[in-house]
């Protein structure tokens, strides 16, 4: 891959992760925030309703094609790009696979299918989503965290290039 086209990929990386961390930092920040001040069945079916949503979104797509291409990158960076972009490149898929990708998997998404089996306005669906909120939301930090570190991380990269 010549220079401008590991330039290219570095950037692509970074601009689509940084947009990754925003949506995660929108529901750290007030999404989750204005759902916990609705009332319990409320906030539990609005989350239902964009959990079923977000799964056919472009957000996704960025979110899950992120994983695999850091993955490449970081294997083609190990041979074939010297010093600290190489090392930039390799650190921002160590950071992003498993603070992301694999919360994402592990934490997140089986919160999400949780509380989708629930009727939102039963006893089990209002007493889960005060922890559903809790939970969900302290792996989003993580998750927005990971993502952030993630993009500065290629947007370094790209510049030491």
């Amino acid at each position: 891959m010549p220079d401008q086209m590991e330039l290219v990929a570095l950037f692509a990386l970074g601009f689509f992760t940084l947009l990754v961390a925003g949506v995660f930092q929108a529901f750290s920040d007030f999404v989750m925030a204005g759902l916990k001040r609705a009332c319990p069945s409320a906030g539990a079916e609005v989350m239902q309703h964009i959990n079923r949503t977000v799964i056919r979104s472009v957000f996704v797509v960025s979110l899950l094609a992120i994983a695999p291409l850091s993955a490449a990158l970081a294997f083609y960076a190990a041979f074939n790009m010297e010093g600290s972009s190489r090392a930039l490149t390799i650190s921002a898929a160590v950071i992003y696979i498993p603070a992301v990708f694999l919360v994402t998997a592990a934490a997140n998404v089986p919160r999400n299918e949780r509380l989708d089996k629930m009727a939102a306005y039963s006893n089990e669906g209002r007493d889960y989503w005060a922890v559903y909120l809790r939970e969900w939301t302290g792996w989003n930090h993580v998750r927005t965290l990971g993502s952030a570190a993630t993009g500065a991380v290629y947007m370094l990269a790209a510049i030491t290039l």
